[in-house]
């Protein structure tokens, strides 16, 4: 044990916290957690290991942090959660451990930024510079692509992959996987188009903000069957490297996509 710990709060002397961490008052730091330099934990957050948290960042209070998952098969295996560096986690959000029968292991990337009330369930893998509005919860064996924005209690069923720059409004719940780049809105949430603001906000020239739309329409507003489409964004790829993640992600579809 080892940072600047409030002595009202109660930390493991199996936990591993770098000189730098600061933790508030009446939290908990269990067994087996590992906290990297610059990281602050607030009041009232409780964190049980195995869980390893990078560097720099930002746990508010009432969160529960490495917790055993919510599956019934769940029989105390030594699963863990991992957090990456510089990630905003705000008040009273659940971030839960793998389970034995997938990989073991939920993974939260760098740079994100978690609102209030987030639940990410066991075996989630959440990439990087993300965006979760409050409320949001994703189900378990999730994986979100970098740059993704999830709008306010919107959510993923279990097993849906949501692909990169991709964008879901307020109150969209999938049950199927989402395309990179693509937004999603409405109940029941349908396809709406190319998340263009994110990519301006990203640097993507008006040209590729251009044939990403079209791919869209290849996708979505022609009426090909799905196979004829990736087809058609295949003979274009070449000239337009931009595609790639979308056709990746169609491609990498288990569950279908949002269509």
């Amino acid at each position: 044990m080892s940072g600047d710990v409030h002595p009202q709060a109660i930390v493991s002397p199996r936990a591993r916290l770098h000189d730098s961490v600061r933790v508030g008052a009446f939290s908990i730091i269990g067994d087996d957690v590992a906290i990297g330099a610059g990281t602050v934990i607030g009041p009232h957050v409780v964190i049980n290991g195995p869980t390893v948290i990078g560097e720099h960042n930002h746990i508010y209070q009432f969160c529960s942090i490495g917790e055993a998952p919510q599956d019934k098969k769940f029989a105390d295996e030594p699963t863990r959660l991992v957090i990456g560096n510089n990630n905003t986690i705000r008040e009273c959000c659940t971030l839960n451990r793998g389970t034995s029968q997938d990989r073991g292991e939920t993974t939260i990337g760098d740079d994100n930024w978690i609102m209030a009330y987030v639940h990410v369930a066991h075996d989630c893998v959440v990439g990087n510079h993300t965006i979760m509005a409050n409320g949001v919860t994703l189900a378990g064996h999730v994986t979100v692509g970098d740059w993704v924005i999830f709008g306010g209690y919107s959510g993923a069923h279990q097993f849906c992959h949501v692909g990169e720059h991709a964008f879901l409004g307020m109150y969209a719940g999938v049950a199927r996987d989402v395309p990179a780049y693509v937004m999603v809105t409405g109940q029941p949430p349908e396809p709406r188009g190319i998340n263009l603001e994110g990519l301006k906000r990203r640097g993507f020239t008006a040209e590729q903000q251009r044939n990403l739309k079209e791919a869209y329409r290849v996708l979505y507003r022609r009426n090909l069957k799905l196979a004829e489409a990736l087809e058609e964004l295949d003979r274009r790829l070449p000239e337009q490297p931009e595609l790639k993640p979308l056709i990746d992600s169609v491609r990498a579809s288990e569950r279908g996509i949002l269509r």
